[in-house]
């Protein structure tokens, strides 16, 4: 009954590091990975902003710089279902960002307005090649097309790799048109759900030389001036570590026209997700760990009580033999007496 016994907790250990292997090697490449059809509003506000904003005027907008501003960001990001790099089981989807800036109360009023599409590995959520779904427009008509086999907006650019480690990364910057590193920093629990924290320092860096009205430099009787754009910022990302989603999120930014030694602040002021935006992180963060636990917590648990369950078998057949071997040393020897 002992080798029986033993053989069957042997059995069950052998099992359970077979079935998590199965659920790490083949379960999880195919259900972790992020949604072709994606469909996704995120909301950001600050208070308190200075800004170069574009005032409605008829059929054109005139420049104005104002302070005090209280501003509203809205992004949509959808998923490209017909770009020919999306397939059903495919590693790589296409999404799409349209994102404005607007003067709360003021709906004519925009600060700025952007749309790029990109491809992203569904796995590590990078932007990849090849390509023909790539671009950026900043400004209405002025379209960016990147080439089929070059990044043109590297990094991580959405959310963070599934498994988020407690390391630095390199995050796309939207102004710079690069991959800048942003590091981590901590833990910090949001809503009950511990999410790890990184931040972007951005130092004042040259962005690109353009043509703006002399007005907006310091210099009303110049028509137009040649002027240097200047950008700086800080950047926080709240990141659910399982499936790399970004829960919360804020950006302190300042941006200057250089001209003739004079500067002129054309942004100043800091942009954060909404409380609403935020709970709606939580909740989707929430639904998508239930969903992913099977298949990276369940497989570890899988290896543990399976290594135990094969060591108590083995301490078991060993016991089992040291048994046997001293019963059988003790046995009293029988002698055969005369009849």
């Amino acid at each position: 009954m002992h080798r029986y016994v033993t053989f069957i907790i042997l059995g069950l250990g052998v099992f359970a590091v077979v079935a998590g292997l199965m659920l790490q090697l083949f379960a999880y490449p195919r259900l972790a990975k992020i949604p072709h059809n994606v469909d996704e509003v995120s909301v950001a506000h600050g208070d308190g902003i200075t800004a170069l904003v574009y005032m409605k005027n008829g059929d054109t907008y005139t420049p104005e710089i104002r302070e005090d501003l209280s501003l509203t960001s809205t992004t949509h990001v959808t998923g490209n279902m017909r770009a020919e790099e999306v397939t059903e089981d495919g590693d790589v989807t296409v999404w799409v960002e349209a994102s404005i800036v607007t003067v709360d109360g003021e709906p004519d009023t925009t600060v700025n307005g952007s749309l790029r599409s990109l491809c992203l590995d569904r796995h590590t959520g990078e932007a990849v090649t090849p390509c023909e779904n790539q671009f950026y427009e900043d400004a209405e008509g002025e379209r960016i097309t990147g080439v089929r086999g070059s990044l043109l907006q590297p990094g991580l650019n959405f959310k963070f790799p599934f498994d988020t480690e407690q390391r630095d990364y390199r995050w796309f910057d939207t102004n710079l048109k690069k991959a800048l590193p942003v590091k981590y920093s901590g833990e910090e629990e949001i809503q009950g759900l511990t999410t790890y924290k990184f931040t972007q320092v951005i130092s004042p860096t040259k962005v690109e030389e353009r043509d703006v009205p002399g007005a907006l430099v310091g210099q009303p009787d110049v028509p137009t001036v040649r002027a240097e754009l200047y950008y700086e910022a800080t950047r926080t990302l709240y990141v659910e570590p399982l499936t790399g989603a970004v829960i919360r999120g804020g950006e302190d930014g300042k941006q200057e026209l250089r001209a003739d030694g004079q500067a002129t602040t054309v942004f100043e002021g800091d942009l954060s997700i909404t409380d609403e935006t935020v709970t709606a992180n939580v909740q989707a963060a929430e639904e998508n760990i239930g969903s992913l636990w099977v298949i990276t917590v369940l497989p570890v648990i899988l290896y543990v009580v399976g290594g135990v369950l094969i060591v108590v078998s083995v301490v078991m057949m060993m016991a089992g033999g040291r048994g046997r071997h001293n019963a059988s040393a003790q046995a009293p020897t029988r002698v055969k007496q005369p009849v």
